[in-house]
């Protein structure tokens, strides 16, 4: 029987070599490769055209969003799973407006982690109870704003992306706002990363004026 093949992209060294031994362990699965950011995922995937990548959402270089992007625009018979540690409404619609076959949680139970890639690969869409309710509250916030939309509605930012946000408008560099918000200066590059992305900017003073002009106005609504 021929085993199914699976890239690993995880830019965390003990979770991603971890997934690899336990994948290894499972009879039917070969980890044919490893990638530590999106732009070697990318590499290793044209290298190796695996049946299924596992890839984490957050990754310095390319993050996942735009990594699935581009490995299903190349090879859309690929499977992809997102690897996550947290819920975000905005990363879940993306991931799955790009093809990706479902998210899976870094803490499940080794067995459940499992099944799920063996459903992924038998066309089952993956999404724990957790990601779906994620979902829901973003269809119900799509659905609320299409009835009372505000000032600017292209700009479709997550509520984790607002509190950045907000502090970015209030002249707050990167250190200021992941103490408020209790997370990684890394973490808070990744959200001004994608905030620029949306609002079409690459200037932090541009990006600032135009936020703090924005929230004022939906202050305003």
């Amino acid at each position: 029987m021929s085993k199914i093949s699976i890239l690993i992209a995880e830019d965390q060294a003990l979770i991603r070599e971890g997934l690899k031994t336990m994948l290894h362990l499972q009879p039917d699965f070969e980890v044919v490769a490893t990638a530590e950011n999106g732009e070697q995922a990318l590499h290793l995937v044209r290298t190796h055209q695996p049946r299924l990548v596992l890839l984490d959402i957050q990754m310095p270089v390319l993050n996942g969003i735009e990594t699935v992007k581009r490995i299903k625009g190349e090879y859309p018979d690929i499977l992809v799973i997102m690897l996550t540690t947290f819920m975000d409404e905005a990363y879940i619609i993306d991931s799955l407006a790009h093809g990706a076959s479902g998210f899976l949680l870094k803490d499940l139970p080794v067995q459940r982690l499992m099944t799920s890639v063996r459903e992924a690969i038998r066309g089952e869409l993956m999404l724990p109870s957790i990601v779906a309710a994620a979902l829901a509250r973003k269809l119900q916030k799509l659905q609320a704003h299409a009835e009372h939309p505000l000032s600017c509605p292209e700009i479709d930012l997550s509520m984790r992306e607002l509190e950045v946000a907000r502090r970015m408008a209030q002249f707050k560099n990167n250190r200021q706002i992941a103490g408020e918000l209790f997370i990684s200066e890394g973490t808070v590059k990744n959200y001004v990363s994608v905030i620029y992305s949306k609002i079409g900017v690459s200037d932090r003073m541009k990006a600032v004026r135009f936020l703090k002009n924005l929230l004022e106005g939906e202050a305003d609504v």
